[in-house]
């Protein structure tokens, strides 16, 4: 009696590779969106010694409701380069606390980009924060606004 081979024909070999290499890299890639992204870069010496050449005013807020009845509040305000230095971008760091004082939303937003032109030293800009994430608990008092980041031309 002769012997018989089992002979796998070399594109189901193929095919079986590739299946195995689509889902590993699947994996890998759904792993990967799964992390939390990286924390922002922390002011830099540099930014915050310049913080104290920036002045925001007329800061003021508005609620109002959208089209899908949802309520969206506004933050406007102007923000004035008394400094020597051109800026690129700037950002805040808006803290909305519940009315026992604890943090109920931190969200960091520029108010100065190079896409809007930059801040020329001397320069008042207006900026406007629209806002329609904020939870319920919120106690509807302005947040805290903090200087965040500070890129220099």
């Amino acid at each position: 009696m002769a012997e018989s081979k089992l002979r796998v024909p070399p594109v189901v070999i193929v095919m079986g590779v590739l299946l195995v290499a689509g889902a590993a890299g699947f994996w890998y890639l759904d792993r990967l969106s799964q992390q939390p992204p990286p924390p922002p870069p922390p002011l830099t010496a540099e930014a915050k010694s310049y913080v104290s050449h920036l002045k925001l005013s007329d800061v003021d807020m508005a609620a109002n409701e959208d089209y899908f009845h949802n309520r969206v509040v506004e933050i406007k305000g102007n923000i004035q380069n008394l400094g020597d230095r051109r800026l690129d971008l700037v950002e805040i760091n808006c803290v909305f606390y519940d009315p026992y004082g604890q943090v109920v939303l931190r969200q960091r937003t520029p108010i100065v980009n190079r896409k809007a032109g930059g801040l020329a030293p001397g320069d008042t800009k207006p900026f406007r924060l629209p806002f329609d994430t904020i939870p319920d608990s919120w106690n509807n008092v302005m947040p805290q606004m903090v200087i965040a980041r500070i890129d220099f031309e």
